[in-house]
């Protein structure tokens, strides 16, 4: 499922990082392995302590790794031999938050929806939201997609007025009354 893959891109404010004495005072080989190591830690959440591993993982001279290193660790933290990057987990755990509480807000909807559509269950409703008319109110030869209940507690006192038909009769002789018929319906066929 699309859920539950990781995020493919973290967002990073290059004013934040260029801002940081530890990071504006690093060589261009420094500044290099920073952001590799940083890629590697986003896609795989960590890299291996040795710098003989992560040499063979980013592809370079060990010996280039093992001089570098010490200058950008100020950037990860080390945990069981593993080197991670709080800034990007935090970051992490904040859209995997956020995908949760869409999820959680999903589910809520979706109960909200199904409840609701349970208790309509008992009457039909309409486009309108509004239990519907008895279908053999509406007129004949007019699809019940093309109307709307104006009301049904009580008639409308100016259907004309409010876009609809007052009286009058359908083609093959159906009678309107309490019915607006869409105004697509009443352009289509001359209204």
């Amino acid at each position: 499922m699309a859920q539950n893959r990781s995020a493919p891109a973290y967002q990073e404010y290059a004013a934040n990082m260029m801002a940081r004495f530890d990071y504006r005072t690093l060589s261009l080989a420094q500044r290099g392995l920073l952001y590799s190591m940083r890629l590697e830690c986003w896609v795989n959440q960590f890299l291996p302590e040795s710098p003989e591993i992560i040499a063979r993982i980013l592809g370079f001279d060990r010996a280039e790794i093992a001089a570098e290193l010490p200058f950008v660790m100020s950037f990860f933290d080390v945990q069981n031999g593993r080197i991670f990057s709080p800034d990007l987990e935090a970051y992490r755990d904040r859209l995997n938050s956020i995908r949760e509480r869409q999820a959680q807000g999903g589910r809520a909807g979706a109960e909200k929806t199904n409840a609701r559509q349970s208790r309509a269950g008992k009457g039909s409703r309409g486009k309108s939201g509004n239990p519907s008319a008895d279908p053999s109110s509406v007129p004949a030869g007019i699809p019940a997609s093309d109307c709307r209940v104006l009301n049904i507690t009580q008639p409308s006192l100016n259907l004309a007025k409010e876009g609809g038909v007052s009286g009058g009769t359908t083609e093959d002789g159906g009678v309107l009354s309490e019915i607006t018929l869409s105004p697509d319906w009443e352009v289509d066929h001359g209204l």
